[in-house]
C-alpha cells in the first residue's frame, strides 16, 4: 500500500485512490500502475529514464532536433539550433553527456539531454 498516492497524469486530480496494484483517479477514470518512490528504478529493472529539453522521454534510435546552438570545441562553428540528429544511443556519459550521436558535418559525439527535444 502507497501512503502518499501521486496525482492523476492525465487530469492532475489529487483524489487517486488504490485498487488492486492500480492507482485509479475518480474524476476522469484514468487508470495506471504507481511508481515505487521508495525505490529508484525499482519496477524497471534498475532503467534509468532520460528526458529531453520539454519532458519528452527518450529512447535508443529516437531522432532529436537541438534546441539551441552549441559551441564545439576545435570547431569554428558549432552546431546551430534546429540541427537533426537521428539515431541517438543512451549512455551513461560523464558529466550529464546521456546520448551518443553522430552529427551530420561533425561526426561522432556525446550530447545533454537537456539541450535537445523530440522530433
Amino acid at each position: 500500500m502507497i501512503e502518499n498516492l501521486p496525482p492523476c497524469p492525465t487530469c492532475s486530480c489529487e483524489y487517486t485512490y488504490e485498487m488492486n496494484a492500480l492507482a485509479v483517479c475518480p474524476e476522469c477514470g484514468h487508470e495506471w500502475v504507481p511508481a515505487d518512490s521508495g525505490a529508484e528504478g525499482g519496477s524497471t529493472d534498475g532503467e534509468r529514464v532520460v528526458k529531453d529539453a520539454v519532458g519528452n522521454v527518450l529512447q535508443d534510435g529516437d531522432s532529436v532536433v537541438v534546441v539551441k546552438a552549441l559551441k564545439v570545441k576545435g570547431s569554428p562553428s558549432g552546431i546551430k539550433a534546429g540541427t537533426k540528429v537521428r539515431g541517438i544511443r543512451l549512455v551513461d556519459g560523464v558529466d550529464g553527456h546521456d546520448i551518443d550521436c553522430k552529427v551530420d558535418g561533425f561526426g561522432a559525439m556525446q550530447l545533454k539531454s537537456s539541450v535537445v527535444k523530440k522530433a
